[in-house]
């Protein structure tokens, strides 16, 4: 079995308001924000690892938070993760930036990976 991920990629935390959101994370807990996809998804720097903030539209997980992996190809790590135990619960669909599939662990928790399209 080969290694898949290339990056712990992202933690994607579910918002109900994104202004509100932003202003905890990044006014009050002080991360800086690198991208904004206007009430959908924020992307802020968490020292090496994105923190997604996710409105209901972005949250592919549910309202879970939940760690997201870049991989290089999808389908052959969907081959080998469900091999060894995963649970696809969606996906692999195309997002508006990138193809993604969530998935259970073998001990139930959501997890994300993610490719770009």
């Amino acid at each position: 079995m080969s290694a898949h991920v290339q990056k712990l990629g992202n933690v994607l935390i579910p918002v109900g308001d994104m202004d509100e959101a932003i202003a905890f994370y990044a006014e009050t807990l002080g991360l800086a924000v690198k991208f904004r996809d206007g009430d959908r998804y924020a992307a802020l720097d968490g020292g090496g690892t994105t923190v997604a903030l996710v409105a209901e539209a972005e949250q592919v997980a549910g309202a879970v938070t939940a760690p997201s992996y870049k991989v290089g190809d999808m389908t052959s790590a969907l081959a080998d993760l469900t091999a060894a135990g995963a649970e696809v619960v969606s996906g692999p669909e195309d997002g508006p930036h990138e193809v993604r599939t969530v998935l259970r662990d073998p001990s139930g928790n959501v997890l994300v990976l993610y490719a770009p399209l």
